[in-house]
């Protein structure tokens, strides 16, 4: 395992990226998040600090008169008075904070996972069932991290707490003197800078967890070049394959010019490496064709398919190399060729009216 993890090299092709996105493996940090809502709790008390105020300094003040006015004990009615208010003023209060976090937790998700939507990962696996898999699990290097991450935001809140009672407590008394309206003022405020600070904290802390779990991502999806190898063939074919493909089109290809060659009016060689075929018929072609063309082995083929059906063979070193670099087969030939051609036809048409030799 450790051998086939160290070969995995190369970093992931965008099909393997594709096929993981489909099973639902896309980079996401969960502290991206939770910073994400905080932040929106954040903005809504400040928004909806005047409310909360408001709705608490109510409470405190039917508590108070009911203090006051408390003889005959914590009546029934008094406690469901207590009750209704309190529900009204989480429903008042809370309800904006946690549809604005739950709006907030979604779009976090979403701009990490870019619109992803599946139900992959949902979908049971007898590998979580498997103990020992667990157990890695439990001790792999994610769970260490997560763990010393979870410690590090533990440890900043319960500091940030405790210097926040720290810096309030000898202060305490002054609420003793003021009235209601004013002391929750200034517990807000405190609460606020409180959060505040907690955020900034974690922002810290998100930033530095995206950063891992996109080092992770990235580590996890490396292929080995044997799985590149492998992804090569499945989408675009095994490449000897393909090469042995190409091979037989080749020679059929040429195999159906070689049998052109009968056909052909001339053949127009350099002595032993070129060989162009063309073909005249003026009652269908309004300038010569390249049937075939070749070089080396092939030219020689050509050569000798020409003299064994009686085609004209003609040396012509500068014309055979520039028709085969510049017509492409079952082409016209280009008004520039017209009169060296020409001149050749020509000569071949003499010779094939010359009688033959006695």
């Amino acid at each position: 395992m450790a051998g086939d993890s160290e070969s995995k090299t190369e970093k992931a092709t965008p099909k393997k990226r594709r096929d993981e996105r489909k099973k639902g493996n896309v980079l996401m940090s969960r502290d991206v998040v939770g910073v994400a809502t905080l932040l929106g709790s954040l903005v809504m008390l400040r928004i909806m600090g005047g409310i909360a105020m408001g709705r608490a300094e109510t409470i405190l003040s039917a508590c108070f008169n009911y203090i006051r006015e408390g003889e005959a004990g914590f009546l029934p009615g008094i406690g469901r008075e207590l009750l209704v208010r309190c529900l009204v003023t989480v429903v008042v209060v809370a309800g904006p904070f946690l549809l604005v976090t739950l709006i907030l937790a979604i779009a976090a998700t979403f701009a990490q996972t870019r619109m992803l939507v599946t139900t992959e990962p949902l979908k049971p696996k007898l590998s979580k069932l498997n103990p020992l898999e667990g157990f890695k699990r439990m001790f792999s290097l994610r769970s260490v991290v997560e763990l010393f991450k979870n410690l590090i935001k533990f440890s900043i809140l319960l500091y940030l707490i405790f210097d926040y009672f720290k810096s309030v407590s000898a202060t305490l008394t002054r609420f003793l003197d003021m009235d209601v309206s004013q002391a929750v003022s200034i517990l807000f405020d405190d609460i606020f800078n409180l959060v505040l600070r907690v955020v900034i904290a974690f922002i810290v802390v998100a930033f530095f967890d995206y950063l891992y779990q996109w080092w992770d991502y990235e580590r996890k999806l490396r292929m080995s070049k044997q799985e590149i190898k492998e992804e090569y063939k499945q989408t675009e074919g095994d490449p000897q394959v393909k090469g042995k493909i190409k091979q037989i089109q080749r020679e059929r290809a040429q195999q159906r010019m070689m049998q052109q060659v009968p056909g052909a009016d001339v053949v127009i060689r350099n002595p032993t490496h070129v060989a162009v075929a063309l073909r005249y018929k003026p009652e269908k072609d309004s300038a010569p064709v390249m049937v075939a063309k070749g070089v080396d082995e092939l030219a020689l083929r050509i050569v000798k398919t020409a003299e064994e059906h009686d085609v004209a063979v003609i040396e012509n070193v500068p014309l055979a190399r520039s028709l085969y670099a510049s017509i492409d087969l079952d082409r016209e030939i280009t008004p520039d060729f017209y009169g060296p051609v020409a001149e050749i036809l020509v000569y071949v048409l003499k010779l094939d009216q010359q009688p033959p030799p006695q």
